[in-house]
């Protein structure tokens, strides 16, 4: 048995980690910026921030796996029927799983307050629109799924440890 077989599991937890950390960093940054007007060096006040992920699809999947069984049959014959080799392995992995990206939204709400000082001409503030229900949702489900990514190490490492034994 390869020993990278073993860490394939303990890198596919630690990429759900990453990403749940970034959700949870991104959800805070919306909740501390949501009453912002202005941002220094920039025009307007502050753009609510999303993780947009890119699932693979069954095209990506498609794509991925030619590229396995490509660089496979530029080996000899023989080497069909054997496993991916260790570097194979891990350049697949590295390209599996969701592609993320923070992404800057245009929303922003308005309210009457002729007083603030970036009010327009006409009395409107802008305000970055954010639903603090939804951000607070967020952090909550990113929580939840770290906390199970985390399991998932534990139990790989209990399975280890148990395999060592026999």
């Amino acid at each position: 048995m390869q020993i990278d077989r073993f860490f394939s599991v303990f890198k596919t937890a630690s990429r759900g980690m990453d990403l749940q950390r970034k959700v949870l960093n991104i959800s805070a940054e919306n909740i501390a910026n949501a009453g912002t007007t202005r941002i220094e060096g920039e025009d307007g006040p502050y753009r609510p921030k999303t993780l947009r992920t890119s699932l693979s699809d069954d095209q990506q999947f498609k794509l991925k796996l030619e590229q396995t069984s490509m660089g496979l049959k530029e080996t000899r014959n023989g080497h069909l029927n054997s496993q991916l080799s260790s570097n194979m392995q891990n350049r697949v992995l590295a390209e599996m799983g969701p592609q993320e990206e923070v992404v800057e939204q245009e929303k922003f709400r308005f309210e009457f307050n002729p007083t603030h000082p970036d009010a327009d001409e006409n009395g409107m503030v802008k305000y970055p629109d954010l639903d603090l229900t939804e951000e607070m949702t967020n952090m909550v489900s990113a929580n939840r799924l770290f906390e199970a990514n985390i399991s998932v190490v534990e139990a790989e490492k209990q399975l280890i440890k148990r395999a060592f034994e026999i």
